[in-house]
């Protein structure tokens, strides 16, 4: 018979695969494992196919980043640590004010005015022109984290500005339309301060939910860490702030916030560090890398300081600007992993190839799954 007689049963039984050869599944599991492997040639000793396509270089045209870079100015990372001092100095000087401590009570109203009155101009300032602030208010979009902060902050400000004015009732005179004012204050800015607490831990947090929701690598696999590290951050900035000023007879509360605060942002951070495989790295590498680490020994010592400072004024006070200090740090830090993650297409391109293998394997094994009988 020649080749031409060929039946099609013979072609068919001459295609099927050689006796004892693996089947295509398997072949292509092997040959990206190999790939992952970094091998050579098939047979060199690692088992299964070897990529011969070396190593891709991560560019991109006329040398230019893959994602266009953060605009935002170091204003905004200021921004990200003023808000959360001002959300839970509020916080604090509500928590004051219930319980009878009447210059934690202080310290919080009027550190949480100043923390506010910063985060509006950091804020304004990055726009460009204070216009746009008003701009922004015109609309309410729940989808958009800049528009639900802008709202947040908009009725924070006022409530934390009516509860620190509230504090000079003590000074007004007994007498007169000024002696009602001094009557009137106090319920007024209680009532104030409640509505700022209320709306502080979204102050607090929102801004790592608008990180996140960018673009940029290392802040969009982050979004299940970075409200943590916000909060934690924010409670441990405010205790600071209350353990430089307020007496030791009424820090008590401060300090196991401090030691809670300090414990999440920690626990957090490490989460952002070193569990989201490449884009963990700008938060390691750096200037950034500095920053973070910098900001973990002083939250660290201020933690500590704030549980061995009990009795000594000057050692508080201490631990509480360590706190400060590494709440700072850490803002910046996160700002400046994400502009360097944006900037190398590395964190834009190897995340994405990850995800096409893990998705093209998927594929196969299902291919591959034996139908029941």
């Amino acid at each position: 018979m020649t080749a031409g007689e060929m039946s099609s049963a013979d072609r068919r039984a001459a295609s099927r695969e050689p006796a004892g050869r693996p089947p295509v599944g398997d072949r292509f599991r092997d040959f990206k494992e190999g790939r992952r492997g970094g091998g050579g040639r098939r047979g060199g000793g690692g088992g299964g196919e070897r990529s011969m396509v070396p190593q891709a270089e991560f560019r991109s045209y006329y040398g230019r980043p893959i994602l266009k870079p953060p605009v935002w100015h170091h204003d905004i990372a200021a921004y990200l640590f003023t808000g959360g001092l001002a959300a839970g100095s509020s916080m604090i000087a509500a928590g004051a004010d219930l319980t009878g401590r009447p210059v934690l009570r202080r310290v919080g109203r009027l550190t949480s005015l100043a923390a506010v009155g910063a985060s509006t101009y950091f804020l304004i300032n990055d726009l460009g022109r204070p216009e746009r602030f008003h701009h922004m208010l015109r609309v309410a979009k729940p989808t958009s984290p800049m528009s639900v902060g802008t709202w947040i902050l908009a009725t924070f400000g006022p409530a934390a500005g009516v509860a620190a004015v509230a504090e000079v009732a003590p000074l007004l005179p007994e007498r007169g339309l000024l002696g009602l004012a001094r009557r009137i204050l106090p319920p007024v800015g209680r009532g104030a301060n409640l509505v700022a607490a209320v709306m502080a831990p979204p102050l607090a947090t929102y801004t790592a939910v608008l990180l996140a929701h960018t673009a940029v690598p290392s802040w969009n696999r982050a979004y299940p860490y970075l409200p943590f590290v916000f909060a934690g951050s924010a409670s441990a900035a405010a205790s600071g702030v209350g353990l430089i000023a307020a007496p030791l007879e009424e820090t008590g509360p401060v300090r196991r916030l401090a030691v809670a605060g300090a414990a999440l942002d920690l626990a957090a951070m490490r989460q952002v560090e070193h569990s989201m495989g490449v884009v963990s790295e700008p938060y390691q590498l750096g200037r950034q890398g500095r920053l973070l680490r910098a900001a973990r020994a002083f939250t660290v010592g201020g933690a500590v300081g704030a549980l061995l400072s009990r009795r000594s004024r000057l050692l508080s006070a201490l631990s509480g600007a360590s706190l400060v200090v590494g709440s700072l740090l850490t803002r910046f830090g996160v700002f400046e992993a994400g502009k360097a993650s944006a900037e190398d297409p590395k964190y834009t391109v190897v995340p994405q190839r990850q995800r096409l293998e893990a998705r093209g394997v998927a594929e196969v094994e299902k291919v591959n799954v034996p139908e029941p009988d």
